[in-house]
């Protein structure tokens, strides 16, 4: 059975088991790493088995694949943020925070005619920021679709304005000298008062049973939980040079109850998001 998901630590931590042969019943898998943007668009000619993809990408992709209730990563806490390389800060603009630093261009909070590089267009965090762009009326200059790596780096090089980033930035943002402009999860739970729905995983309709599919990730994730070590190796030799101790808070935020079960929150999320952007003219419309 072919499966495909990201090095990222969430990932690599919740299938450890399964793809080692550590959960009873499982069929062997053959194994394709992948970021989240090369998925969204590789999974549209069904080569995949059990595929790990954006929320954002699910109207696309519905017609021959179904959502599994649990493995992909929803959270609160955890959403993409928003970077400058100058300006205040997200939490400089909290009540009590300290003054802002007076720049130019996207820094100074306004995100209007800037070029803004994502790190794919189908992601979640760029559905999020066309949502956010159209409630606060920013209409951006120039979208650019820039490799995740390149992002933080090019932001900093005065190569963009302003740059989409998820995952790991989160906790290493400041190491560049950039600031958040923006908390888009922090945005999304304020106005809708749900998680995030960031990644999603797919089982292809006619090829796996679904309810058996969602019973071994399950196993597999509660294995990880109860024996973090095993995986440990493996998640570190895929984590793409973070040092241990992001990967530990990696894990921590996007290993949650989601990932062992959407539950009534996370349906709703994911129903939410969607539904919004199909409103907005940004997915075509879809019923989950």
């Amino acid at each position: 059975m072919r499966i495909a998901f990201s090095p990222c630590p969430n990932d690599t931590f919740v299938f450890h088991a399964l793809v080692h042969g550590l959960v009873p019943g499982a069929p062997e898998l053959d194994v394709t790493f992948a970021d989240v943007d090369v998925t969204n668009t590789a999974a549209l000619d069904g080569r995949f088995d059990l595929v790990k993809v954006s929320y954002a990408a699910l109207p696309w992709l519905l017609d021959q694949y179904e959502l599994l209730p649990c493995g992909g990563a929803l959270g609160r806490g955890c959403g993409p943020l928003l970077l400058t390389a100058g300006g205040e800060s997200s939490e400089d603009r909290r009540p009590g925070g300290p003054p802002g630093r007076a720049t130019s261009g996207a820094g100074r909070g306004d995100i209007s005619g800037a070029t803004v590089a994502v790190p794919g267009d189908r992601t979640t965090a760029y559905l999020l920021f066309r949502l956010w762009a159209e409630q606060t009326g920013q209409v951006p200059g120039r979208i650019e679709v820039v490799p995740f790596h390149e992002i933080m780096p090019g932001v900093a090089a005065g190569r963009y304005d302003a740059g989409l980033v998820i995952h790991e930035a989160r906790f290493t943002f400041q190491r560049y000298g950039l600031t958040s402009l923006v908390d888009l999860g922090q945005w999304w739970e304020s106005d809708t008062g749900l998680p995030i729905p960031l990644g999603a995983i797919l089982a292809k309709r006619g090829a796996v049973d679904a309810a058996a599919a969602t019973d071994w990730i399950r196993a597999s994730v509660r294995a990880a939980w109860a024996d973090p070590e095993a995986s440990r190796a493996y998640v570190l030799a895929h984590a793409q040079e973070m040092e241990p101790a992001v990967v530990d808070q990696h894990i921590k935020l996007y290993v949650n109850e989601f990932t062992e079960d959407l539950g009534p929150d996370g349906h709703a999320a994911a129903r939410a998001l969607l539904h919004r952007a199909a409103t907005a003219a940004l997915v075509p419309p879809v019923t989950l």
